[in-house]
């Protein structure tokens, strides 16, 4: 996927955050630490992994969809690249009020490890917390 590609499906999959623009993602994929991983063009995930540990940066499934098992997949990957790349834990920011996403990254085996209050700001331009979650991927072979 093009970084124009990844902004349009972001934009259509967020709210909150803000969307990334292709700029922003052409920034991140620039970096060699960074990473892709892509289902077809109804879904992606970035993510980092440096000094033994990994960052789900984002991760988008097309509305339409969603329901399908796509965030699934896509987290399996991520853990799987994560490790791959000798990180040993891995985090996430994710919107308090986001719970189809927290219930993914739970499944995940991720676990609250923070909060950050009023890291989001909403289209309405209201402060929602960010949820620090994390996992150790040492124990989780088969991600």
């Amino acid at each position: 996927m093009t970084p124009d590609a990844l902004a349009a499906l972001h934009a259509r999959a967020f709210r909150t955050p803000a969307p990334w623009s292709a700029a922003d993602f052409a920034g991140l994929l620039s970096d060699p630490l960074v990473f892709l991983l892509v289902e077809g063009d109804a879904g992606f995930l970035l993510g980092r992994a440096v000094a033994g540990e990994a960052e789900l940066l984002t991760i988008a499934v097309a509305p339409e969809a969603r329901r399908r098992g796509l965030g699934h997949k896509l987290m399996a990957r991520f853990l799987y690249q994560a490790r791959v790349r000798a990180a040993e834990r891995a985090f996430l920011e994710v919107a308090a009020d986001n719970v189809p996403a927290i219930g993914l990254y739970e499944s995940a085996g991720f676990a609250a490890a923070g909060r950050r209050r009023g890291y989001y700001l909403s289209p309405e331009r209201e402060r929602i917390d960010a949820l620090v979650l994390a996992r150790e991927l040492a124990a989780a072979a088969s991600g």
